[in-house]
């Protein structure tokens, strides 16, 4: 559907096609179940509010709202590589799919209440400048008491690829001092801060007393976030399918100081728990095949 469609059928009802911070247009879901908005560009999800609790994801004051440019917080959809490409230090961070504009295939509200959004995205002039296949990506957002996410990657060219993707989800969380992690006891990781040594979880739960930035490889487990701080009280579970990496990440003081787009107080009240497939765990589509990753979080009160 083309924008102005888009804007036609959907400016009343559960979902709306509204501006956005910077202009950018943006659906808007308000449903008895939940609340959610998601951003065109990049088919980014900017909040998530199941009725009855705080909302779930956590986004920057300092985020950049502008075309080309990544929005920080929330879901970015990060591909078809993962952190800086390894053969192009000139290309962006974390892939290009976050900073295009992906079109609406469809809308609809389920029998259950819940309402499904589907997007998608073809190669572009952007695309084929740093990596050059044709593809097609679909990201099927499901907007209830569970927020679910289904990203499919099909390859359309001619040739092999391989790629990175994840998704990239930021929480919110009372404390980050109080926080801990389940679930990825005994599972190998890559410590990328500072030194990308590679390590073994031994302790379970995780918790967090310095900048952490680690990616668990051959991991499909489901992870929770037990948040006790008296502001949140919740435990955030992140289930997934067709992911086998993990990456869990707090930039701390420093780090959060040295990003332009972030701001420097903000690394107490957030969390990264990215269902991803990166680094060991790249998927390699021959032509005609498809992937599929999936990513689902429910909250619950402690």
């Amino acid at each position: 559907m083309t924008l102005d469609e888009v804007r036609s059928k959907y400016s009343s009802g559960p979902v709306k096609l509204v501006d956005g911070n910077g202009g950018l247009p943006m659906l808007q879901v308000r449903t008895p179940l939940a609340e959610a908005d998601i951003y065109l560009h990049g088919s980014h999800i900017t909040h998530f509010r199941p009725q009855g609790h705080d909302p779930v994801l956590f986004m920057s004051k300092s985020s950049n709202f502008a075309a080309g440019k990544p929005i920080r917080g929330g879901v970015p959809v990060c591909g078809p590589w993962f952190g800086a490409k390894k053969d192009d230090s000139s290309a962006p961070g974390h892939g290009i799919f976050r900073l295009q504009s992906w079109s609406v295939q469809s809308i609809s509200t389920l029998p259950h209440g819940d309402v499904e959004i589907a997007l998608q995205l073809l190669q572009s002039d952007l695309s084929r400048k740093y990596w050059p296949y044709n593809f097609t990506i679909e990201h099927r957002i499901r907007i209830g008491k569970e927020l679910s996410m289904s990203l499919t990657m099909k390859n359309t060219d001619s040739r092999t690829f391989t790629f990175d993707e994840a998704l990239h989800t930021y929480f919110v969380v009372g404390d980050i001092k109080q926080v801990s992690v389940s679930g990825l006891k005994g599972v190998q990781y890559i410590d990328k801060a500072p030194d990308m040594q590679r390590l073994t979880q031994q302790e379970d739960p995780i918790r967090f007393t310095a900048e952490t930035d680690r990616h668990y490889v051959k991991t499909t487990a489901t992870t929770t976030i037990d948040d006790p701080s008296p502001a949140m009280r919740r435990r955030i579970t992140i289930a997934k399918f067709g992911s086998k990496s993990t990456v869990v990440w707090n930039p701390w003081i420093a780090k959060s100081k040295a990003m332009p787009d972030f701001g420097d107080d903000e690394w107490p009240g957030m969390l990264c728990v990215e269902t991803a497939n990166a680094a060991d765990d790249q998927i390699t589509l021959t032509p005609g095949q498809s992937h599929l990753m999936q990513a689902f979080i429910s909250v619950e009160k402690l």
